[in-house]
């Protein structure tokens, strides 16, 4: 497997995406049709780059837009994940722990930098993400649980942060507890009911015993997890 493969974006912002008020040609609702629907790499990329361009253009006009910065970045990232590239999964690295760093309350920030983290060590492995592209599970975990904590009761930040874990490690312990929470917690957005979905199914896994495909539900509930390459 390329070593780049994992590079990746903000899976936790292009997940929000789905949940945002429609809008036409919206950077969010781009990627989130690249993310979670598109199927097909090469039109997957299209839809990035068009995403690039728009929040572009936004920051043009206004430098100090906090969102526009952050859609950039996201797009940049997924562009390196489906393209191998790590000068843009650097890149996008250092856009999300600036806007992190900028505003220690964001719970999407913080998960940015988590899933940027873990999402490179569910396709590589710890060894070889660390490598690759510098990406440390233990930072990971530690900003997905400062995402949860930040992101108050609703089932999406945990139900990510179960994903992310369980798709390292079907054993994980606190994924499994993560999961568990999700799985019945308030979900007043269409993704908060996506995540239900996703780790229910992963739960029914665990409790027959499947480990493995629990694993690879996981694998397949993240952002282009289910897209062809």
């Amino acid at each position: 497997m390329n070593p780049i493969r994992a590079a990746l974006g903000l899976p936790i912002a292009v997940a929000l995406a789905m949940s945002a008020p429609a809008t036409a040609a919206s950077p969010r609702q781009i990627i989130a049709e690249a993310a979670f629907r598109t199927r097909d790499k090469p039109v997957a990329l299209a839809q990035l780059a068009d995403a690039e361009n728009i929040a572009a253009a936004q920051l043009v006009r206004d430098p100090a837009n906090r969102e526009a910065r952050l859609l950039r970045a996201m797009a940049i990232g997924y562009r390196a994940k489906l393209k191998h590239s790590r000068r843009d999964a650097l890149a996008a690295r250092a856009q999300f722990e600036e806007l992190a760093a900028a505003d220690p309350r964001d719970a999407e920030a913080a998960g940015a930098v988590g899933t940027w983290h873990l999402d490179a060590v569910v396709d590589l492995g710890g060894m070889v993400a660390g490598m690759a592209i510098g990406a440390k599970k233990p930072i990971g975990l530690a900003q997905m649980d400062r995402a949860v904590a930040l992101g108050g009761k609703r089932a999406f930040y945990a139900g990510l942060a179960a994903l992310l874990r369980l798709a390292i490690d079907p054993d994980d312990a606190r994924g499994r507890s993560l999961a568990q929470f999700a799985s019945t917690a308030p979900a007043p957005e269409l993704l908060d009911r996506q995540m239900q979905s996703s780790v229910i199914a992963v739960l029914a896994a665990l409790k027959s015993g499947e480990a493995k495909r629990a694993g690879k539900l996981a694998r397949q509930s993240l952002p282009f997890g289910r897209l062809n390459r």
